[in-house]
């Protein structure tokens, strides 16, 4: 069975065959674990680590067991699951792709739960400067002046694709396009933006918040990109005997104020 791919989407598979291998954290064998010595493995959406980083530690505080992060695109991670990938949760920053994965029978029926929300917002270096009302028709160009504005890969990455939908609502990607610089993640949209090498760039609030070396100079509106919110849910093939009580706890009040703490929307709805 095949996901349904969109030409945007197809960008983002490329490492599709790539081997992912988890990152421990805290990874030492559990006695407390219904399979001691073996980890939660979690797929999430890169624009997680932090808080999500924070998060596991705290599961591992609460209880003794234990959950490995692998962090990539939304989209990449979607199609390790489609290809087999040994993993236990997905949690993606782009409900297309859970939906996908839910349509195929990949993901455990009635667990898929939306945890938290992002905005997008447009960044500058750190220093001084004068907050920028983003509206439609906004001269984003001009703003810009010389300089280049950064963005994860438009047709690829949630973050990019999410900021195309912006410029495009508000009228303005065709006289932005030209300045666009497309990063190859949010890490580097960041550096670009921190080095000067880029006058702005166009990330998320929480990736924001995470570098101090960048500032929010303006926030798009919400009605000008589909919400930004983070879904989790257990994979179908999951055999681990903890992986429900991680996806749980994502929704407790400990983690709940690790996520609002990291600029994170609580999602209510």
């Amino acid at each position: 069975m095949t996901l349904r791919l969109t030409r945007r989407q197809l960008a983002c598979v490329t490492l599709a065959g790539v081997v992912l291998v988890p990152r421990a954290v805290n990874s030492e064998p559990s006695a407390t674990s219904g399979d001691p010595g073996k980890p939660v493995v979690v797929l999430a959406a890169a624009s997680l680590k932090t808080a999500l980083d924070a998060v596991a530690a705290a599961w591992k505080t609460h209880n003794g067991k234990t959950a490995s992060l692998v962090y990539s695109s939304s989209g990449v991670l979607a199609k390790q699951i489609e290809h087999g990938a040994s993993a236990d949760v997905f949690i993606s920053a782009d409900q297309r792709w859970m939906d996908d994965l839910e349509k195929a029978k990949l993901l455990r029926t009635g667990t898929r739960r939306t945890l938290v929300a992002n905005k997008l917002v447009l960044i500058e270096s750190s220093g001084p400067g004068a907050k920028i009302e983003i509206a439609k028709g906004f001269d984003l160009s001009g703003a810009a002046g010389d300089g280049k504005i950064a963005a994860c890969a438009l047709d690829s990455c949630p973050e990019g694709i999410s900021a195309q939908e912006a410029l495009e609502a508000l009228g303005i990607f065709s006289s932005v396009e030209p300045k666009l610089v497309r990063a190859a993640n949010i890490q580097n949209t960041l550096t670009l933006v921190s080095r000067g090498e880029a006058k702005f760039g166009i990330v998320y609030a929480t990736d924001a918040k995470a570098d101090p070396a960048v500032k929010i100079a303006g926030t798009f509106p919400a009605s000008s990109h589909r919400p930004v919110a983070y879904a989790g849910a257990l994979i179908e093939a999951s055999a681990n005997p903890d992986a429900a009580d991680f996806l749980s706890y994502l929704r407790s009040q400990a983690a709940t104020k690790i996520f609002a703490g990291q600029g994170f929307e609580i999602w209510s709805k």
